[in-house]
């Protein structure tokens, strides 16, 4: 993390998750990380996107501690105990599109609203983890309609957010991040096990990717292996 200040400050949010953990254990690692503040349902304070008002409690309570360099909103759902991916039209229905938009748009979408302004003024990355199958561009399966709706909300809000941003920190950055496939739960029922890097692998890709981004590079979607990808 050469690009960072000596004594940098991250948050990670989704923090309990299987990535969210690997970034907090990697820069707690990181010698030149002088805090890491992780953010879950569990955390003090506490964030949960099924709960709208603690996003902004979360953000106010961190304000008084000064500003932060990196921040990573790791927080997302395919799949859970009700359901699974949709394969096709006939599955779609309200409780899945809604909860899925709750935990990868809704909820990334006010982490934006606040928490960009606790971006550093000379060194500030904020990146949200959506999806490679988010990309409208890039769609040639079908299928997975929620998640893939979802993430590509998300990237347009994080476009459009980065655009606002820089008018008043201009040297923000804002970017969304493809982790690629990762062993974690999210992946596990389709053969993460097998095909997936393991989450610190992944956790340190990324972080190397992010260590690379200029302001020049905000408001783009971008993948672990720092390949620029369409919309």
């Amino acid at each position: 993390m050469t690009t960072f200040p000596d004594g940098f400050c991250a948050l990670i949010i989704g923090a309990g998750g299987g990535i969210g953990q690997a970034f907090v254990q990697a820069l707690q690692a990181n010698p030149r990380c002088a805090a890491v503040v992780g953010l879950s349902r569990q955390s003090v304070p506490r964030l949960d996107f099924e709960d709208e008002t603690s996003i902004a409690l979360a953000a106010g309570t961190l304000r008084a501690s000064g500003k932060f360099h990196l921040i990573i909103n790791a927080a997302g759902l395919l799949h859970n105990a009700d359901f699974m991916p949709e394969k096709k039209l006939a599955d779609l229905s309200y409780a899945q599109l809604e909860a899925t938009f709750r935990i990868n748009t809704f909820g990334p979408a006010l982490v934006l609203r606040h928490f960009s302004p606790l971006l550093d003024g000379q060194r500030g990355v904020l990146a949200v983890i959506s999806a490679k199958v988010g990309s409208i561009e890039d769609n040639r399966l079908g299928g997975w309609y929620s998640y893939r709706a979802s993430k590509a909300a998300l990237n347009m809000l994080l476009k459009t957010a980065a655009i606002e941003v820089k008018r008043s920190n201009p040297n923000a950055v804002l970017v969304s991040l493809h982790p690629g496939t990762v062993n974690t739960g999210l992946s596990k029922p389709f053969k993460g096990e097998q095909i997936g890097r393991p989450a610190p692998v992944a956790a340190q890709d990324m972080l190397a990717v992010l260590d690379s981004l200029t302001a020049d590079n905000t408001g783009s979607f971008v993948s672990y292996n720092g390949e620029r990808l369409p919309w």
